[in-house]
């Protein structure tokens, strides 16, 4: 069998604020509540910094802050230690499991992007910061709403998560594609357009569904014109700083960045 390299093959996603979930809220959610229950209150900007990295990465690296660090040693009168964030990554995770389904709801234009995709004959890969044990619900609802991407590849199935694109790659191997130039990352967190640009594909950023701005999409329909576009200035500035080779505003707008990297592929061109 030939395939094309000068063909879209494969498009990968993630998951919260990217496909479902808009505003990215579930993972917020369960940190603050985890935090203010161990007695270290955190804010959304502190709760959302490391998004998209493994949840055991994401707890370390919010406790390495210096304000939540000192808040820690005060309230605990030492040092935060390994053991305290393998305690926390545990505590976490019910946590986790009952924000999930809260936010399962497939983000507008979703399935006719992925009706989209099946249409060019290219196929639909997914991953994630979230643990396989953390997942298996929400895939059930995405599934109920019509969602069934061909390979769903978490944190816990690999040695390292994002920036590294490990993920991505076992989403290559597991869907048969053969040349990376013809696959495209969609995420909405900086981690994961690195993961993307470090594995070596087309990457697209996404602006206002997701982590940037994590807001509801009953809240962010809820602005004025004004509002959401202070809103988005900041997070485009963001993701395109990233090194994303688009930024759009969510999924809804991913055809037409589809229609531009073929035309880029039947050019010669790569990433």
């Amino acid at each position: 069998m030939t395939i094309s390299s000068n063909t879209l093959q494969a498009v990968v996603f993630d998951w919260a604020g990217t496909t479902v979930d808009f505003g990215s809220r579930a993972p917020i959610l369960a940190f603050m509540a985890l935090f203010a229950d161990n007695k270290v209150e955190i804010n959304i900007e502190e709760a959302r910094a490391p998004m998209g990295l493994e949840k055991r990465d994401h707890i370390a690296a919010v406790l390495a802050m210096p304000r939540v660090a000192a808040a820690w040693k005060q309230a605990y009168g030492a040092e935060v230690t390994i053991a305290d964030i393998d305690r926390l990554y545990q505590d976490f995770i019910p946590y986790q499991l009952k924000t999930i389904p809260q936010c399962s709801k497939l983000i507008p234009g979703a399935l006719e992007a992925f009706a989209d995709i099946r249409a060019r004959g290219a196929k639909i890969g997914s991953n994630t910061g979230y643990a396989s044990m953390m997942i298996r619900q929400l895939v059930k609802d995405a599934a109920e709403q019509g969602y069934v991407p061909d390979c769903i590849i978490t944190a816990s199935d690999v040695k390292h998560g994002r920036p590294y694109p490990e993920m991505l790659w076992k989403n290559l191997i597991e869907l048969d594609v053969l040349d990376i130039k013809t696959v495209v990352k969609v995420d909405d967190t900086v981690v994961g357009i690195h993961e993307g640009l470090n594995g070596g594909c087309w990457t697209v950023g996404l602006a206002v569904s997701g982590n940037e701005v994590g807001l509801s999409y009953e809240a962010w329909s809820a602005l004025s014109e004004a509002e959401q576009a202070v809103l988005k200035e900041k997070a485009y500035a963001k993701m395109n700083a990233s090194g994303a080779h688009y930024v759009i505003d969510s999924i809804a707008d991913l055809p037409a960045v589809l229609n531009d990297i073929e035309q880029r592929l039947a050019q010669g061109e790569k990433p």
